[in-house]
């Protein structure tokens, strides 16, 4: 059986689970987060393509143990110590056991999210109403 620097098994396949979503898949030991997140219709922004150049895939891992692949040396430099509380970039992380992430929330959708959560309340005060 192949092992990476870790010596965690590097073959079969094992599902990824993207949050908060809920959306699952399959996927070949090896294959990128990034390239899982395609297959599965979940959207990562990215503008380098996978080459580590825009950092825009960034998410978090939140399974224990993480099924993914240790972060090589330039992935290290780039997220620096936000790597250590399980930020990884989803075109460097390597699936090698079931993982599961978390997608942060799109920035615009975010803005407008908060906009409309602030919105009602704004209207009961002008209109007097206090619940």
């Amino acid at each position: 059986m192949n092992t990476d620097r870790a010596n965690a098994p590097v073959t079969g396949k094992h599902t990824v689970l993207f949050l908060p979503a809920g959306i699952t898949v399959e996927v070949q030991a090896g294959t990128t987060l990034l390239a899982a997140a395609r297959r599965a219709k979940v959207h990562l922004p990215v503008r380098c393509e996978g080459k580590m150049g825009c950092l825009m895939c960034k998410l978090q891992i939140v399974s224990d143990p993480p099924g993914v692949l240790p972060p090589a040396e330039g992935e290290r430099r780039k997220l620096g110590a936000s790597i250590n509380g399980g930020t990884r970039l989803a075109c460097q992380a390597r699936v090698c056991g079931s993982v599961s992430a978390e997608v942060p929330e799109d920035p615009l959708k975010r803005a407008v999210r908060l906009q409309l959560e602030r919105k009602p309340q704004e209207e009961d005060d002008f209109f007097g109403f206090n619940f």
